[in-house]
């Protein structure tokens, strides 16, 4: 079994994806409560409860993180999982009341089939009752059902994204990642440089254009869709953190992106990565070990979404899949 993000003792994974066209959402439960952190890097994201995860506030865990696919409108999912978390009693005491906290980001692929199709609250709900602790199923599901990646030329020539996820140990320490590959850019394997998926050379090749190199080259790209595009994840370890430690744990998750995304954290993405620590390590932590695994987790996760990626025709677009390249 290939390790995932429930590899982590405490968190299980749950997605929702639409009947009607390739989009969803994913729930990472903590119900327990665990303390996060999160990082925006891309200038265009789509995001709920992140101002609480600022170090200096006062909320000190949080019981789910939600990702979704719909744009803004995938942020109404994240109430559904509120609703299924107050019902079964998780949540922060606050007088009589019980308040899950769950933050939550989005991707856009509004692009991929009716746009007026979208994940609500029910797919929240339904995301929690199917979420387990076995390994994350991955590839185009939940939230990574209608990402695709390679777009700064054009949707025509995009290729599918996903969702992956990868898990990393040493010795008793564990830092687990699950990514949304939604990326304008190319997909890089970092272990050896080589393009895996992005850009194609036509709307009808399976040969890649590699997008950097065309831009340095004077390539134009294509009118840009602001917010169209983006990457999210969750990547948590089992020790016991503070949230500035967990912030910078989803900090150090970013350098995994960079490794594997190119160019990545543009005006037109919203990347953005939530920092879980369960603590289930009673050991001291070691921060830099941790956030040289957090990088090296999203990196695998992130090219684990695209090698699981499945190809897609929707009427005249073609959306082929990193495993037709080869």
């Amino acid at each position: 079994m290939t390790p995932t993000l429930t590899s982590l003792p405490g968190l299980s994974v749950g997605h929702f994806t639409h009947p009607g066209r390739p989009t969803g959402c994913t729930v990472v439960l903590c119900p327990q409560g665990v303390v996060a952190g999160v990082d925006v890097r891309g200038a265009a994201p789509g995001t709920r409860e992140t101002d609480l995860l600022a170090p200096g506030n006062s909320v000190p865990h949080v019981h789910a993180v939600l990702l979704s696919g719909g744009s803004a409108f995938g942020l109404e999912a994240a109430s559904g999982v509120m609703h299924w978390l107050e019902a079964r009693g998780h949540g922060l005491r606050v007088g009589p009341a019980c308040v899950p906290i769950v933050p939550a980001a989005v991707i856009f692929d509004l692009g991929v089939g009716n746009p007026a199709l979208r994940p609500h609250a029910q797919a929240g709900q339904s995301a929690c009752e199917q979420a387990s602790a076995d390994p994350v199923v991955r590839g185009n599901v939940g939230a990574g059902a209608g990402a695709t990646v390679g777009k700064i030329f054009g949707a025509t020539r995009a290729m599918r994204g996903g969702l992956g996820s990868a898990c990393v140990q040493v010795g008793p320490w564990q830092v687990g990642a699950l990514v949304v590959c939604n990326a304008l850019g190319d997909v890089i394997d970092p272990q050896n440089g080589r393009l895996i998926a992005g850009a194609r050379t036509a709307p009808d090749a399976l040969r890649l254009l590699d997008t950097s190199q065309a831009l340095l080259q004077g390539m134009p790209a294509a009118a840009p869709t602001v917010g169209a595009n983006t990457s999210i994840g969750v990547v948590a370890c089992n020790a016991r953190l503070d949230k500035a430690q967990a912030q910078r744990l989803a900090v150090a998750g970013h350098d995994g992106l960079a490794r594997s995304i190119r160019p990545v954290h543009t005006p037109m993405d919203g990347d953005t990565l939530f920092g879980l620590a369960t603590g289930t390590c009673e050991l001291p932590p070691e921060p830099m070990l941790l956030c040289a695994m957090a990088a090296q987790a999203v990196a695998l996760a992130t090219v684990d979404a695209v090698r699981a990626a499945t190809s897609l025709r929707l009427g005249d677009q073609w959306w082929p899949a990193a495993r037709e390249l080869a």
